[in-house]
């Protein structure tokens, strides 16, 4: 794995006090660059890294996206990390994981001073409109239940025109009016509220956060179309999503439920 020698620009020991009482249920490691901080803790998991092992990188050069796209980052321009979790139980009991972790996000988002995070189903931050971030959870079976290594990245600013096709127009943190904390006050934040939410998950589900994400998700109750690559798949009013994290569809036949995390979300 290659991996700079240098010096991250995040400080794990700050990390750690930021955590206050939390402090002892995470451990923080720290690289100036990697292939991809998922790709890495998953390589750690299979070791034997207990929950809570969080994993930032300035710089990810292979970063995974979702359906298969590169999330690059650089130095002081974004927020990329890892966090692995481990949970009692079947793979089956995560389903709606990537949807409580959005919610987590924007609570983390709001406790840190940024006002209108929202979420777009499954797994897109949005601020202003525009894509601020993005969630990739990859899900693992092991002997004593199943494990999450949950990758997160956040737009700290605008990436460099023509850098990609975006789907949605960017949008980046150095926008807001008012400065939000560094990036270590943000990252324990962060953690802070996925702690909360992932232990109110692990006992009741995605259920029991239900409401909490539909307040968030900016298409509640509106004309959307679900695309299948290019091709509309079907369309309807979005209802948001069940109480496993399925999205629901109010089209001319009833209501529909869609849980392939393949299909996009457009607006009519």
């Amino acid at each position: 794995m290659n991996q700079s020698a240098t010096t991250c620009r995040i400080n794990p020991v700050r990390v750690l006090s930021l955590l206050g009482p939390l402090s002892g249920r995470f451990s923080v490691d720290a690289l100036a660059e990697c292939v991809s901080t998922s790709t890495l803790l998953l390589e750690r998991a299979a070791q034997g890294a207990p929950a809570g092992s969080l994993l930032v990188a300035d710089r990810q050069t292979a970063g995974r996206g979702r359906r298969g796209r590169s999330w690059l980052s650089a130095p002081d321009a974004s927020l990329t990390f890892s966090l692995l979790w481990r949970f009692e139980g079947s793979m089956a009991r995560l389903a709606g994981l990537s949807l409580a972790v959005g919610l987590a996000v924007a609570l983390g988002l709001e406790h840190s001073g940024v006002v209108g995070v929202g979420l777009k189903w499954p797994n897109d931050i949005l601020l202003g409109g525009g894509k601020l971030g993005g969630i990739l959870v990859d899900l693992e079976s092991v002997t004593d239940g199943s494990l999450a290594v949950i990758g997160i990245g956040l737009n700290l600013e605008l990436p460099p025109d023509g850098d990609e096709e975006f789907l949605h127009p960017p949008a980046a943190l150095a926008q807001l009016p008012t400065p939000v904390p560094d990036r270590e006050q943000l990252l324990a934040q962060l953690m802070i509220d996925l702690a909360d939410i992932l232990d109110r998950f692990a006992a009741g589900g995605f259920a029991v956060l239900r409401s909490e994400w539909q307040a968030h998700h900016v298409w509640q109750g509106r004309q959307v179309r679900l695309l299948d690559g290019v091709l509309v798949d079907r369309q309807g009013r979005c209802l948001g999503a069940d109480s496993d994290g399925a999205l629901l569809l109010q089209t001319e036949t009833g209501i529909e439920r869609c849980l392939s995390g393949d299909v996009s979300l457009r607006v009519a």
